[in-house]
């Protein structure tokens, strides 16, 4: 902490000696011992409260990190699911013989031909068939 000799010290001691004398020296020294063991305890105190400071930090930065992450793994899947749902709603608006619509295009609209139809039904036959072939 400071740069202090041994010549130093002898100095400081002869001139304590002198200014306090013999029967006050010890006290003193005493003294000034125990406020510097109580400066070491507060300085190292305060060094663990910073350091702890530091890792807490630290940790809540990696916590936001890690809940970035999830919070884009959770949407990626979300909007995934929905396009999937999506999808499915079309094929089967698509696939679906009858139409449901009362509005009045819906009835002057000539239904799909059996032909497309066929040809529809066949275009998603090979997605089921994937579905099947795989291993359980």
């Amino acid at each position: 902490m400071f740069d202090i000799g041994f010549l130093e010290l002898l100095i400081l001691g002869i001139v304590g000696l002198l200014v306090l004398g013999p029967e006050r020296l010890p006290r003193a020294v005493r003294t000034v011992g125990l406020w510097i063991g109580r400066i070491k305890r507060v300085a190292s105190d305060m060094q663990r409260e910073i350091n702890s400071q530091l890792e807490a930090e630290e940790l809540r930065r990696k916590l936001d990190e890690q809940q970035k992450k999830l919070d884009e793994g959770v949407d990626r899947v979300k909007r995934d699911v929905e396009g999937l749902a999506e999808r499915d709603t079309r094929a089967t608006e698509e696939t679906s013989p009858t139409r449901h619509d009362s509005s009045p295009e819906a009835a002057t609209e000539p239904s799909p031909e059996p032909a497309d139809t066929d040809r529809r039904l066949g275009e998603s036959a090979p997605q089921d068939a994937d579905k099947d072939a795989t291993p359980r």
